[in-house]
């Protein structure tokens, strides 16, 4: 009998990039849950409100992030999948 991990989709969408700054910014939905999000990549900072669900969505959204940002582009939407039940 196999148990399958929960996944849940998060929605990504770009809304600010600036590379001489280092900078990303954009929202992530997952589920009912809605963050904005800042990212200084190059002080690998990244800055998640609002705090509610925040644990959730942090190092997942950072993972992709790190994995993506020179393909991530201002209006652009993207997903991820979580294992996790959100």
């Amino acid at each position: 009998m196999s148990h399958r991990l929960p996944e849940t989709t998060a929605h990504v969408r770009i809304t600010h990039q600036c590379w001489q700054q280092g900078e990303l910014s954009g929202e992530v939905r997952a589920n009912q849950f809605e963050w904005q999000f800042q990212w200084c990549f190059r002080q690998g900072l990244l800055v998640v409100e609002p705090s509610r669900g925040r644990a959730l969505i942090q190092e997942p959204l950072g993972r992709f992030l790190e994995r993506w940002d020179y393909q991530l582009e201002p209006g652009g939407d993207y997903s991820f999948t979580i294992r996790a039940e959100i």
